[in-house]
């Protein structure tokens, strides 16, 4: 098994390429990956849960935005035709009632027929549009996930789910934080603008350095915190609303499509 880290210039391989790797075990976090390529986030769950999910979807557009929905059973996407959704991502996880049971690298031994999966943009894509501009991506230059934190702000429940809001942190420039807002606005299908700047307080996170999901990312002196809405928040609402089972990515490791960045870009 590799790690991420240790593929060549993995921001140059095709989303093909990449997926070929991550199927024959390349393992860790995919920021910095086929750039120019969106990733996404996955959630599946039985059918008799798929409406509930997708209404919370709808509900809550920041955290989930759907870019895409599958037939029931299907481990297929029109995001990239040629993916096996079992098995063509670095990492998974399993949840039974929501508890986390098992980390696979692959699921095509837990699939089950009724399963939906939903493919909700990520905010790695908006990291092309965020490096173009000569912002800094700090997880990217320390080669680490990007920190993640659930909050204290609840999500629009939707019949049976429910949960908290979670948000991934940048460290950004102060000088440049007006920028990086102006350009992920531009991305409302890849989480959009931030949802809160600055005190962490203000989200009920008590301490950047200990992040729910993902690493530390060590901030530089003028750095600010800027935090997005994330794709996680499924998974949060997993833990708090139950469903009998479900199937999701290990949070930072994700599923690149085929879909070039520039498609989820409003000029």
């Amino acid at each position: 098994m590799t790690t991420a880290t240790t593929v060549p210039d993995p921001g140059s391989l095709t989303p093909a390429a990449a997926r070929a790797a991550l199927r024959a075990g390349t393992r860790g976090p995919t920021s910095g990956w086929c750039v120019g390529y969106a990733q996404v986030n996955l959630i599946a769950v039985p059918v008799d849960w798929a409406y509930d999910v997708l209404l919370f979807c709808q509900r809550n557009p920041k955290p989930c935005p759907v870019l895409d929905v599958t037939d029931a059973g299907s481990a297929r996407t029109v995001l990239a035709p040629d993916a096996d959704l079992r098995t063509d991502l670095p990492g998974y996880r399993v949840w039974r009632d929501g508890v986390l049971t098992e980390q696979p690298t692959e699921v095509t031994t837990f699939w089950r027929d009724d399963l939906v999966c939903f493919l909700l943009g990520c905010s790695f894509t908006f990291d092309t549009a965020l490096a173009e501009a000569w912002l800094p991506l700090r997880h990217v230059e320390q080669q680490c996930n990007v920190s993640m934190y659930t909050t204290n702000r609840q999500c629009r429940p939707a019949g049976r789910v429910h949960g908290p809001l979670v948000v991934s942190m940048r460290p950004i420039p102060n000088d440049l934080v007006d920028s990086a807002v102006r350009l992920t606005a531009r991305m409302p299908s890849v989480h959009g603008a931030p949802v809160h700047t600055g005190d962490p307080a203000v989200l009920g996170i008590a301490d950047l350095a200990r992040p729910d999901f993902g690493d530390p990312v060590r901030a530089h002196a003028d750095d600010v915190p800027v935090f997005w809405a994330c794709g996680v928040t499924p998974q949060a609402a997993v833990v708090a609303s139950r469903p009998p089972f479900a199937i999701t990515h290990q949070p930072g490791q994700m599923f690149i499509t085929d879909i070039p960045d520039t498609d989820y870009k409003i000029c």
